[in-house]
């Protein structure tokens, strides 16, 4: 696995693996790329500032105990 993070573009890519990637899905801010097998291949984050500042700061609002936190971008 291999995490890039592009200052320039707000971009974090998460490689998860070197597979020749097929085709993508988009999940609003976040890209999933998969392979011909339709495994993941590639997670890309844009506008990454923003959303991993709102999953830090959801997270660190969560209360002991709750059994699923969620955010939502």
């Amino acid at each position: 696995m291999k995490i890039v993070y592009d200052g320039v573009g707000d971009t974090l890519s998460i490689v998860l693996n070197n597979g020749q990637i097929s085709h993508a899905e988009d999940y609003g801010p976040v890209i999933v790329n998969y392979d011909a097998d339709n495994k993941p291949v590639e997670i890309e984050i844009l506008v990454a500032s923003r959303f991993l500042g709102d999953f830090i700061s959801t997270l660190v609002k969560a209360k002991t105990g709750e059994k699923l936190i969620e955010v939502q971008a």
